[in-house]
């Protein structure tokens, strides 16, 4: 048999026990590189749910978005704008103050110039399209002009009880009656109504045998006024033309 040295002993033992280390080295480097990647997607699968849950926010908040009316955002700025008037209002009553002329030191000449001209372009008269138009646009003139009054409005409910609010069976013809006010106003407007009436121009019939010298209905307007202002100082040039004897 072969005889085994000491040395020769030793340093098989030392590369075994390298051997085992490396081993165990590798493996635990890769139980260490298996945790970090299932730490990875831990991460990843916890942002994606995150992600999902705010898409479904955005989602829910656009479509909600989508379902208001288009000026939703005027109509609540204008809430705002209404309640913050009424603070300062209740404000300025407290402190004994005038709330028009406070609010009027806080206005700038540059606003108030372009409050002015907001005003002015309110309901401009931009003339007559239909009579639908110009039925609605008295409706709004007649209603600016109405100023109700609160204590006759109490009144006239507790005269009248149940007969105050109408029914099916309510005529309305003696329940109430209108005051003096109230029927000379309406009279006034009345007549201011037919005084106006009678500035506008009469509408002119179409008369269908007249001779047709225009293109369109522009043409014919331009011509109707060449007519009546140069008409009778062209007639004979116009015969002459007409019969074939102009020089």
């Amino acid at each position: 048999g072969c005889k085994v040295t000491g040395t020769s002993f030793v340093n098989k033992m030392a590369s075994n026990v390298n051997a085992e280390s490396s081993t165990q080295a590798k493996t635990g480097g890769q139980a260490s590189s298996k945790f970090a990647k299932l730490n990875r997607l831990r991460d990843l699968e916890l942002r994606m749910n995150e992600a999902r849950k705010m898409n479904h926010v955005e989602v829910v908040a656009e479509d909600e978005r989508k379902k208001r009316p288009q000026n939703f955002d005027s109509k609540r700025k204008r809430l705002e704008w209404e309640q913050e008037q009424e603070v300062k209002k209740k404000e300025c009553a407290i402190r004994g103050e005038d709330f028009d002329r406070v609010k009027l030191l806080e206005l700038g000449a540059d606003e108030a110039e372009k409050w002015e001209r907001k005003k002015r372009k309110r309901n401009p008269d931009q003339g007559f399209a239909d009579y639908e138009q110009a039925t609605f646009r008295q409706y709004q003139r007649l209603t600016k002009q109405i100023k109700p009054d609160q204590l006759e409005y109490d009144k006239q409910r507790e005269k009248l009880g149940e007969d105050f609010y109408a029914s099916a069976n309510t005529l309305g013809l003696h329940q109430r009656k209108d005051p003096e006010e109230a029927v000379d106003r309406m009279v006034g407007d009345l007549e201011k109504q037919i005084e106006k009436r009678s500035k506008y121009s009469r509408r002119r019939t179409f008369d269908e045998e007249a001779d047709i010298d225009y293109i369109n209905e522009r043409n014919m307007k331009f011509n109707q006024k060449l007519e009546r202002f140069y008409g009778k100082h062209t007639a004979e040039i116009k015969q002459n033309l007409e019969r074939g004897t102009a020089v």
